[in-house]
């Protein structure tokens, strides 16, 4: 690939969006004070050469890698051709990359796994010797089996770059990719990206925001820009002979880079000085239209093949290039994903020991408690307590696990769906694969723990069966959990939002806290539509229909209540201790509506409330599969690319 096969051009390129934040509410309702934020932006880069961006900030460096990569939200004039192609989002995601300023990596992988399960359309020994290629051009080689976590800044910055390299772009977009680094640091990456470009023929434009004299000599362009408006952009050679003819000549032993990003800034240290530089920035961009011309086609390097009539490339390359299929890519994200979760290392011990051990761990904690419990009685209360708990267990620790997992995958979903590798469904559908099977082997493992004291093992089907339950109602709020972070970034708020649902469903429809017997009609009919109801009503059929709670049963060792008349007649006619006489009066207590209801066809029946509650977790399950391909408004995709 020679350097002169592609060429970026913009032409008078204008854009106006948001310029302030606001509210949830406003920005759903378009009440969004907006602006122009680009102003006659025009510029010109080659295959093989890097181009900086520079300016103060709020000068519009961001928004300009945003408008060539078609992710700007707002109205954009003007033109931008790749090859004499119009730039559109299909075409940049297939041929261009864009590096942001921030980008989340799955925790518990090594460098080499993050390159080798990023969806390419490599594959097999052609992506194990490009991925060795690209990790020795970045100087990561010796950082290969280091996880992504104990990264230095340098080497994350690092890995971001190559992670886009291996798609091997004909232009790479960096987003203040020496942000916070040191000296040394910055030189190393500013080198390594001149000599990917020339190496791989791709055209790099880079923004930065302080750049060292040290840098000069790798930028083949530089464009600045004040307040959306262009002071100069072409050649970095020709920039100090355009800045001398017009009587700004860079003093001796100065940045020219700096120089010049100061002579294009606002000074805003008083009235006088903002009005004198805003006033002298704009007899720049003035002059630079009708002077500058010539520079801005202009460049630091001529290769043999370079003609400035770029007009020549338009049917030299093919710009479009096959996508990696949908098995292949979801194959991939699946084994990232099952990596990630089975990794030896600190991030990895951590997901496995969340998925597997941590509702085991509750339910063991539930037995210290109660397995002392006997067969009176009194702990009637007790087992429906037991039970209560179970269902908790259930349900928090789905909401827990998926607060504390699942943030890091849909961030990465959110960043790598902006460049067209994969949709939401395929998200979705991999990222079960792998959880629910963890989840069912957790429950499967947490039930053999509890199962002793709610039931018995002569009937291996109630064991199956309560297995089920709990199953599905950790799986239903860990779907409800994800379908809720889709819209809401903050880890903790959604938390606390899929826990008040929850809590308010036990609540009301377990028949726990509240009798079903004690709802009003509008509050009873409304239970219909909660996981929770069935998954109690079920769940204490079971355990209070045992042949061991079927007789009449003693209050405690003290209160023999074998004839509940005699009983009853002792006390006045009423009876303190022999309230329920076996588990069915409790659970006719505790449902009954009525004294013609038979509750053991109706709201106890126990296939309905087996199936209707494992229907709700496919129910949920389904629904996120639907949601994730409606597409979603522009401010809450942004807040997850970065």
């Amino acid at each position: 690939m020679i350097a002169s096969d592609y060429v970026l051009e913009l032409c008078n390129v204008f854009y106006s969006g948001q310029v302030e934040n606001g509210s949830c509410v406003q920005r759903m309702i378009g009440n969004i004070k907006t602006g122009v934020i680009l102003k006659d932006v025009s510029m010109v880069v080659h295959s093989g050469e890097v181009l900086a961006v520079l300016g103060s900030k709020g000068s519009g460096k961001k928004a300009l890698l945003d408008v060539i990569s078609r992710r700007a939200q707002g109205s954009i004039r003007g033109q931008i051709h790749l090859n004499n192609h119009p730039m559109s989002m299909c075409l940049f995601q297939q041929r261009c990359a864009y590096v942001t300023h921030k980008c989340d990596f799955i925790p518990g992988l090594t460098v080499e796994q993050t390159f080798y399960y990023t969806p390419t359309r490599l594959s097999g020994y052609l992506k194990k010797a490009k991925v060795k290629q690209i990790m020795a051009d970045l100087v990561l080689s010796q950082v290969s089996s280091k996880c992504v976590e104990d990264l230095t800044k340098s080497e994350y910055r690092r890995l971001m770059i190559g992670i886009q390299l291996i798609k091997e772009p004909v232009v790479l977009l960096l987003d203040e990719p020496t942000w916070d680094l040191d000296p040394l640091n910055t030189y190393l990456i500013v080198s390594i990206l001149s000599n990917a470009a020339k190496k791989y023929g791709t055209a790099i434009i880079l923004t930065m925001e302080k750049p060292r004299s040290d840098v000069f000599p790798f930028l083949e362009r530089v464009l600045y820009l004040c307040l959306g408006d262009v002071v100069y952009t072409g050649g970095t050679r020709q920039m100090l002979e355009y800045f001398n003819e017009i009587g700004f000549p860079c003093p001796q032993l100065e940045n020219p880079l700096m120089y010049y990003l100061c002579l294009s800034t606002v000074d805003r240290r008083s009235r006088e000085r903002f009005v004198e530089s805003n006033h002298q920035i704009a007899a720049l961009v003035e002059k630079f239209k009708i002077e500058g011309g010539m520079f801005r086609k202009g460049s630091g390097v001529i290769t043999p093949n370079h003609n400035m009539d770029h007009g020549m490339h338009g049917n030299k390359v093919t710009l479009l290039y096959g996508r990696p299929g949908q098995c292949i890519t979801g194959w991939t994200i699946y084994t990232r994903l099952v990596t990630a979760s089975l990794s030896f290392r600190k991030a990895g011990l951590r997901q496995a020991f969340l998925r597997l051990f941590l509702l085991p761990l509750y339910f063991f904690f539930l037995w210290i408690f109660y397995n002392e419990m006997k067969t009176w009685q009194h702990t009637f209360i007790s087992r429906s307590g037991l039970i209560l708990n179970c269902l908790s267990a259930a349900y928090f620790c789905g909401i827990v696990n998926t607060v504390l997992m699942y943030p890091t995958y849909r961030t990465r979903y959110y960043q790598e769906t902006q460049e067209g590798l994969y949709g939401g469904t395929l998200f979705l559908l991999t990222y079960n694969l792998v959880s629910l099977p963890f989840s069912f082997i957790s429950t499967i493992l947490a039930t053999l723990i509890i199962f002793p004291l709610l039931g018995d093992f002569e009937n291996p089907l109630d064991y199956v069966c309560f297995t089920l339950v709990l199953w599905a109602c950790y799986t239903f709020t860990e779907q409800q959990t994800m379908a809720i972070l889709m819209i809401v970034k903050d880890n903790v708020k959604a938390a606390i939002f899929s826990i008040y649902i929850t809590v308010v469903c036990l609540t009301l429809s377990s028949g726990i806290l509240r009798s079903i017997k004690g709802l009003q009609d509008w509050l009873y009919y409304l239970t219909y539509a909660t996981q929770t109801r069935y998954a109690a009503a079920f769940l204490n059929r079971k355990v209070f229909t045992r042949p061991s709670l079927s007789q009449m049963l003693p209050f405690d060792p003290q209160h023999n209540c074998t004839n509940i008349y005699e009983t009853s007649l002792l006390h006045g006619g009423s009876n303190h201790f022999c309230r329920y006489t076996n588990g069915q009066s409790f659970l006719t207590e505790r449902y009954s509506r009525d004294p013609t209801d038979v509750i053991f066809s109706g709201i106890l029946e126990e296939d309905l409330n087996i199936g209707v509650t494992c229907a709700f977790a496919l129910g949920m399950i389904i629904f996120n599969l639907f949601l994730y391909l409606i597409p979603l408004p522009s401010f809450v995709k942004a807040k997850f690319r970065e």
